[in-house]
């Protein structure tokens, strides 16, 4: 009487375990998560567009322009980058590394008078995205329901034999 009893607990502790489901893998974030960040020069031939950016570390962010009328470059205020000499067509890219977050200006040096300068915001690189963080919540929502549902009918059953024994 007493070992009918003890299996029932037993299975009743081991279903719930066996049947959760999850993935519990950590995956951190690559350079090839995020797409590249393109700045370019504007119509008026003296801006960058868009004038500030916000990026990640280990993100691309790309100076891009060609067949301008005139000359340009895009040097960081204390020379973290710098894509060369005022050229008309500039494709240079930059990668900010771990630990670089900030903030930071970079200008056109010929037309550093005229006000052409931006900024680009480096914020730390993220352990997971948006997107595995629901798919996260996802797993485990869908894993509630295997523990639940067997761990649910073994306690109905155990209480059901209790119930008729008590009534014998």
């Amino acid at each position: 009487m007493i070992r009918p009893l003890l299996v029932t607990i037993l299975f009743c502790f081991l279903v719930p375990i066996i049947t959760v489901n999850g993935d519990f893998s950590n995956d951190s974030l690559t350079t090839t998560d995020y797409e590249p960040v393109i700045v370019t020069v504007d119509s008026t031939n003296f801006r960058f567009t868009p004038s500030e950016v916000t990026i990640y570390e280990t993100q691309e962010l790309r100076f891009f322009w060609s067949d301008e009328i005139l000359g340009h470059n895009a040097v960081e205020e204390n020379g973290i980058f710098d894509s060369g000499n005022p050229e008309t067509d500039v494709d240079y890219s930059f990668i900010f590394e771990v630990g670089t977050n900030g903030t930071y200006t970079y200008i056109c040096e010929p037309h550093e008078l005229m006000g052409m300068e931006g900024i680009v915001i480096v914020k730390p690189i993220i352990a997971e995205s948006p997107v595995q963080e629901e798919s996260n919540q996802e797993v485990s929502e869908k894993s509630l329901p295997n523990f639940l549902l067997p761990s649910t009918l073994m306690i109905l059953i155990f209480a059901s034999k209790i119930n008729l024994r008590k009534s014998l």
